[in-house]
């Protein structure tokens, strides 16, 4: 192992690092509160919108991501439709997830006994009192594991997006095995950063997840 290509390339992989985090951070972000959006979507008595909301989760689930990046990205300006490859992979990647993010919810609220929303009703807390102080609390807390795994999911999919040339850590590592003929070394750099980028992600939700659910213990 050639430890001075490290060296060499130390400014390009910690770019790549840096790229990975935020465009991760972005897709996340994008992801929770659309998902958060479709899912209060779900719960509504008009037709049209909970008939929206299956649409979407059947399309996006039902496709992969790779695909769903190239249409937008080389597909898209054929249509008129131009965007930078970090738009598209946040923006791809964000309601992407976004579906997986919707079906955690509604299974979260689903989790929450009716009876405690009936007493939220009798003690005359109105419906967005209900879902502020009673059911997005318990409901973040029964799926907290859930959205780490989706969110480690998240970190690890930003590398399909190497394909469009965002300069994410694959592309980065990539470069780097391709000028220099190495591949131990760029991609044995790869797989641990993104372990300890997972590793880093389960430590957080843990202690929050112990957190939201110290009510329990008592």
């Amino acid at each position: 192992m050639d430890l001075q290509l490290f060296v060499t390339y130390g400014p390009l992989l910690l770019k790549g690092i840096l790229f990975t985090l935020y465009v991760s951070a972005g897709a996340l972000l994008i992801g929770l509160l659309f998902g958060m959006l479709l899912c209060l979507l779900s719960q509504s008595d008009n037709l049209l919108l909970r008939s929206l909301y299956r649409l979407y989760i059947t399309l996006f689930r039902g496709t992969p991501l790779l695909v769903q990046i190239y249409l937008v990205f080389y597909g898209g300006p054929f249509i008129g439709l131009e965007f930078s490859e970090l738009q598209v992979g946040i923006g791809g990647l964000g309601l992407y997830c976004a579906a997986y993010f919707a079906e955690i919810f509604r299974g979260g609220f689903q989790s929450i006994p009716a009876g405690q929303i009936e007493a939220a009703s009798d003690l005359g807390f109105s419906r967005t009192q209900t879902l502020l102080h009673i059911r997005l609390p318990q409901m973040f807390a029964a799926v907290l594991p859930t959205l780490l795994n989706q969110t480690i999911l998240l970190v690890k999919e930003s590398a399909i997006l190497s394909v469009i040339t965002v300069p994410e850590m694959t592309t980065s590592a990539t470069r780097m095995a391709t000028e220099t003929f190495s591949v131990i070394e760029p991609y044995l750099f790869l797989g641990v950063t993104y372990w300890l980028i997972t590793f880093t992600l389960a430590r957080a939700a843990g202690r929050l997840e112990r957190r939201l659910t110290a009510y329990v213990a008592r």
